[in-house]
């Protein structure tokens, strides 16, 4: 139905944020079970219990305005969990899907402050009083969960990923300046150790040499001096 007031449009939107908060409900802990590093794991379940409380609290918001509890299909919340869902899918598990989970986590805070922020400003406009408080409390509580994950973003899961990355360009063989810097110091020794084994050959010949010329001289000498006692 087409809103046609201020309060119809606030309607509206409880009922998209109450269904947004059941698919979350649900996604949660699908997100939690695919992660790897503890903390983001610890995030989303604590998450998923703090979200039962929200779909409680948005119950209250429904009776406190006297209107029905209902949803209504939130297709921002839909996509936002289709990805993670995908992200899982196609993902190894590892730091780069945990950095995937993280960013989908933070798409739908960033959604839920934004959908909350208006009907907190909706309720205080339409004189809800109460309605306004609940609604300003799941705001502070998603606005928390965006800093958790975004603490545990830059803390540790971005760095292995990165690290993650780096070690596969490593084994395939790409253009990583490690990589390439790592062969160039292989070839350096491996030319060094030649010209070692080379100037060492090289100076064993010419002491050879040395030798047979030092000996020649010696046969020279020895013939002169028979030479003489014959004479």
């Amino acid at each position: 139905m087409a809103a046609k007031s201020l309060r119809d449009l606030f309607i509206e939107e409880l009922r998209d944020a109450y269904d947004g908060e059941q698919r979350l409900l649900k996604a949660l802990p699908r997100m939690a079970k695919a992660a790897t590093n503890e903390e983001l794991q610890d995030a989303f379940t604590r998450h998923a219990k703090e979200t039962e409380r929200q779909v409680a609290r948005l119950e209250k918001v429904f009776r406190s305005i006297g209107e029905g509890v209902r949803g209504k299909k939130c297709d921002g919340i839909i996509g936002i969990v289709e990805e993670a869902k995908t992200a899982i899918d196609e993902i190894d598990e590892g730091a780069v899907l945990d950095a995937a989970l993280i960013a989908g986590g933070q798409r739908a805070e960033h959604y839920e402050i934004a959908a909350y922020g208006t009907l907190a400003h909706f309720a205080e406009l339409l004189g809800e009083q109460r309605a306004k408080d609940f609604l300003g409390e799941t705001l502070e509580e998603e606005k928390a969960a965006d800093e958790k994950l975004s603490m545990i973003a830059m803390s540790d899961v971005n760095r292995q990923a990165l690290a993650t990355n780096g070690e596969q360009s490593d084994e395939g063989g790409g253009s990583s300046l490690q990589a390439g810097m790592r062969r160039v110091a292989q070839a350096m020794g491996m030319t060094d150790d030649r010209r070692g084994q080379g100037g060492r050959r090289s100076v064993g010949r010419r002491g050879n040499s040395s030798t047979k010329r030092s000996g020649g001289g010696s046969s020279r000498a020895r013939r002169s001096s028979r030479a003489a006692k014959k004479r």
